[in-house]
């Protein structure tokens, strides 16, 4: 039974747009950004604004949203960590047997989409997805905290859960398997990478007079355009 009565509820929605419609955006000076300047790939400009980010004090600037589609196409979004972005794209990990890896398994594509209010910036990128293989998938597990592996051990992300008890049973277990054997198989965690071949890299402005530049692929190289905030 819920907490908050029907009476409660009109007092309840007021509170919350006074608040909504209280909070500003970029209360702080923003960076500048010289779109002239920029490198020719979006990589190197990746790197450049993530560690500027995290200078900044941007609260775990490595989150970010994935978003892929499910079978009806119908769109699916989470948060998750990055792991890291090379020359062959940015990583992620998951259980192939998750919604997402399912998802993904069905429609090898999906979006990913930071955003560092420390800094105004935002940077989404779309593309194809590849599972690594399994020996690099292992070492990517080998590389986490216990709790970490924990979780990947329990393996049943996305499923219906029964109830709390059972979770708590099940991760007990689970913490005294990784305790004791770091090296624990997961044989159904993956490591994923996106490809992108579009990145798109946005710099907020006081007067909205945002900066939008968008990389596209052409076949080995890339376009870049500005873009209509």
């Amino acid at each position: 039974m819920s907490d908050m009565s029907d009476h409660d509820a009109p007092q309840q929605a007021a509170a919350f747009r006074d608040v909504l419609h209280s909070l500003r955006v970029w209360d702080t000076e923003l960076p500048g950004f010289d779109p002239d300047t920029a490198p020719s790939e979006p990589l190197a400009l990746f790197h450049q604004w993530f560690t500027h980010a995290a200078a900044a004090g941007q609260a775990e600037p490595h989150t970010m949203s994935l978003a892929t589609v499910d079978p009806e196409g119908r769109p699916d979004v989470r948060t998750l960590m990055l792991y890291d972005a090379d020359a062959r794209g940015w990583h992620f990990a998951s259980h192939a047997t998750s919604a997402k890896g399912r998802q993904l398994a069905a429609r090898p594509y999906a979006a990913l989409g930071f955003y560092w209010p420390a800094v105004g910036r935002q940077v989404r990128l779309r593309g194809r997805v590849t599972a690594t293989g399994p020996d690099e998938s292992r070492a990517d597990l080998r590389a986490r905290s216990t709790g970490a592996l924990a979780a990947a051990l329990t393996g049943r992300q996305s499923d219906v859960l029964g109830s709390y008890e059972e979770l708590a049973r099940e991760s007990a277990a689970a913490w005294e398997r990784a305790q004791s054997d770091p090296d624990a198989p997961a044989p159904t965690w993956t490591r994923y990478v996106l490809a992108p071949d579009e990145a798109e890299f946005f710099q907020g402005d006081e007067r909205r007079r945002h900066i939008r530049l968008r990389y596209r692929r052409d076949g080995d190289d890339w376009v870049r355009e500005l873009l209509w905030p």
